[in-house]
Order: C-alpha cells, then structure tokens, then sequence
C-alpha cells in the first residue's frame, strides 16, 4: 500500500512540475534560435536591427536568470516572430 501511495504521490509531483521544466526550456531554445539569427544574418542586418536582437537576447538572458520564464518566453517570441515577419536573411531584412 505504501509502495503505491508513494508512486502516486511521484507521478502527482512528476507531473505538476513538467510545465515548469517545458518553460525553461522554451526559454533557452528561443534565446539559441535569437543567437543562432544573429550569427546567420549578421553580414545582412543593419546595425539597428543588430542591437534590438542583442538587447532582447541580453533581456532574455536576464529574466532566466532572475526565474521568470514567462516574460523571458514573451520577449524571445516577439522577437523571433519579428524576425519571421521582417523578411529573409538574403533580402537584408527587408519587409516583404
């Protein structure tokens, strides 16, 4: 009986915690896919546009590191979509 109250309460555990993980790890992977534009693009964007992408993977950085996934999630998919919407890396950014 205990055996079964204890791997209730593990999946229980197990499972509330999941979302918090899932989120910490969208977190990083935007903040890699922001890293990975900025290197990808770099010969095509203009300096503007290279400091946006460096100030919203520095903010990013900083709500991770101060545990708020949330906003760290937000601002990396603006950005990111921003980044879809401004056109390709071979038109310089150029909205289409």
């Amino acid at each position: 009986m205990k055996r079964t109250v204890f791997a209730g309460l593990f999946l229980t555990t197990a499972l509330l915690a999941s979302p918090v993980f899932a989120a910490d790890d969208l977190c990083a992977a935007n903040i890699q896919t922001i890293k990975d534009a900025q290197v990808s693009t770099n010969a095509n964007l203009d300096a503007d546009a290279k400091k946006q992408l460096m100030k919203a993977e520095h903010e990013a950085t900083a709500a991770q590191s101060a545990g708020d996934s949330k906003k760290c999630i937000a601002d990396t998919t603006k950005t990111i979509s921003e980044l879809k919407l401004g056109g390709s890396g071979s038109d310089g950014g150029a909205t289409k």
